[in-house]
């Protein structure tokens, strides 16, 4: 067996971000969690291993991954987004919202700031 190296940590990471661009979330998963074994405060690792459980559509592990991302990177509005996003998977709109408006205040741009849908006059107390 070859040795495990910090350099076959990064082979694995950018191999991960190729099978996921490829279509492969199981397999960018599987290299991902060797990284994150040897590596767990590795946010950017998490970050690209939440994508491709969401891509998988393993909706809790994504939540998970998005929710310990966020803990460590509160400001991270890509995170909020695609946390709102799995939610929405999960038929969770109301935690979609809040992440998504969170996202589009943290980062305005077009995308989230469609998705928080912050023209639809709902903050009049129906809830909340």
């Amino acid at each position: 067996m070859p040795e495990i190296t910090p350099e076959t940590h990064v082979i694995d990471f950018r191999a991960a971000e190729q099978l996921l661009a490829a279509r492969d979330p199981r397999g960018a998963v599987k290299l991902l969690d060797t990284v994150i074994a040897a590596h767990p405060e590795n946010t950017a690792a998490r970050l690209l291993r939440a994508r491709a459980f969401f891509a998988a559509a393993q909706l809790r592990a994504a939540e998970l991954e998005f929710s310990i991302v966020l803990e460590r990177e509160p400001d991270n509005a890509f995170a909020h987004f695609a946390l709102a996003r799995t939610y929405e998977r999960g038929a969770r709109p109301d935690q979609a919202r809040r992440h998504f408006r969170l996202a589009a205040a943290l980062d305005p741009q077009p995308e989230y700031l469609a998705a928080a849908r912050f023209d639809d006059g709902d903050g009049a107390g129906a809830d909340g």
